[in-house]
């Protein structure tokens, strides 16, 4: 992928990820949380520190964990920046604070309808101002290798949707994924079955939706995600026909 930052310990395949989330936290602080970790599992993650089985002589011991230690605080950086609807409210708010704070660049993209600081808050990061919500929408998308949807409302899941629906068309072949916390969205991916078991949605492009309950678990499943549906036209033929049809800023892939 084009830009990657050369990462110790492997890193990850993207570069930046874009999150879509709500404006407001939620009634749980599971959610609060969530947003949270999930910003810091885009800086980095740590080895875990593993004893041994059998207990050794103590001197062997000392040294045995005196390695491990070491070992465990052997950093596996991520390195992946955050594209995000902007502001700092909400779950918006934490996710890219997390980010922020943690040394990463954030690219805020937002209509200048909604920059007052009354409605959205201040943007961290680098602020993108643009003309409309469609513009939003194909901006975020340009600027990132992946998708994450964090607990929303109406807006989440209008932006979950259309890049879901994006890559059943063949317009990008970008992971897709769903934190799901606390089952939040299991309701949705119930009605998704659904859908495939009554013939309106495709079982190859059921698998678009990549979920897992927790932050690190997601990243990782959207790292070796590999498409496996067919996409109604192909990349190539969306990308000349909006070379000669539409402005190139809505480009999404």
């Amino acid at each position: 992928m084009e830009g990657e930052d050369d990462i110790k310990g492997g890193g990850s395949k993207f570069r930046r990820i874009c999150v879509f989330c709500g404006s407001s936290q939620g009634k749980k602080t599971s959610y609060h949380d969530a947003a949270i970790d999930l910003g810091k599992e885009l800086i980095s993650s740590f080895n875990s520190l593993v004893l041994p089985l059998k207990s050794p002589p103590w001197s062997m011991l000392q040294m045995s964990i005196s390695s491990l230690v070491r070992d465990s605080r052997s950093r596996v950086e991520r390195n992946i920046d955050l594209v995000y609807g902007g502001g700092s409210i909400g779950l918006m708010g934490l996710v890219s604070q997390a980010v922020h704070s943690g040394g990463r660049h954030v690219i805020g993209v937002i209509p200048k309808t909604l920059m007052p600081r009354e409605i959205t808050g201040e943007t961290v990061g680098e602020v993108k101002a643009v003309a409309d919500m469609h513009q939003r929408k194909a901006e975020m998308a340009k600027h990132s290798d992946a998708f994450i949807a964090l607990p929303g409302g109406y807006g989440t899941l209008e932006e979950l949707l259309e890049v879901i629906t994006w890559a059943q068309l063949g317009i990008h072949d970008k992971p897709v994924g769903l934190l799901n916390v606390d089952g939040y969205y299991d309701a949705l991916l119930s009605f998704i079955d659904q859908a495939v078991e009554e013939g309106f949605i495709p079982p190859s492009a059921r698998h678009i939706i990549v979920s897992a309950p927790t932050a690190k678990e997601l990243v990782k499943k959207l790292e070796e995600y590999v498409p496996s549906h067919e996409g109604v036209a192909s990349k190539l033929s969306w990308e000349i026909e909006q070379q000669l049809g539409y402005s190139q800023q809505y480009d999404v892939s």
